[in-house]
């Protein structure tokens, strides 16, 4: 199936004709996913969509599906489908859960001193967009990949490779999360622009 993309495209043919046969099903074509379990790619930061299908790729990161998404690309390949879904604009959300979202900007915003929780803004920065080459854009991804994404450090399904550094840190980060915890900042980083 071939999905139609936007005239941003132009500057990353490699990437618009593998969005278009691959990507764009699970991803939507400008990396909007309209499907909450897969996450949204436009605007993220182009070095960590590079980083992660190279992870993908070499079982850093195991995910059966996506390892065989990156199996045939090349670093070519997966440096311009990051170009390409760091340039696209992600689409605002609203939290569904607004009564968690105040909750969720504090743990965001400033942690949890008695669980020794870092600030979540200490990585991501303070409007979730990421540290471009270290830390991923957050901002207006969906509520529950985060939330499932979370649960994963914290169950060390994600991160336990020894070449994922982020993800190390990420497992420390999670273990310190309650569960109310983990859904009120998921809701909060939804909702960020």
């Amino acid at each position: 199936m071939l999905f139609t993309l936007d005239s941003s495209a132009a500057s990353f043919p490699r990437a618009e004709k593998i969005v278009s046969q691959t990507c764009a099903a699970c991803h939507g074509a400008d990396g909007n996913s309209v499907i909450p379990e897969n996450p949204v790619l436009a605007g993220q930061v182009p070095e960590y969509i590079e980083r992660q299908l190279k992870n993908f790729k070499s079982d850093v990161r195991p995910n059966p599906i996506m390892k065989g998404m990156a199996a045939s690309l090349t670093p070519e390949d997966m440096k311009e489908l990051g170009g390409f879904f760091g340039s696209q604009k992600i689409k605002a959300k609203t939290s569904k859960a607004p009564d968690l979202v105040e909750q969720g900007k504090v743990i965001f915003r400033f942690g949890n001193e008695k669980s020794g929780l870092p600030a979540c803004m200490g990585c991501h920065g303070p409007a979730g967009a990421g540290v471009p080459t270290q830390y991923p854009r957050l901002a207006g991804q969906h509520a529950s990949y985060i939330l499932k994404q979370l649960k994963s450090f914290r169950k060390g399904e994600r991160g336990a490779n020894k070449s994922d550094i982020s993800g190390k840190i990420m497992v420390d980060v999670a273990k310190k999360l309650s569960e109310e915890e983990m859904t009120a900042v998921a809701e909060y980083i939804s909702a960020l622009k």
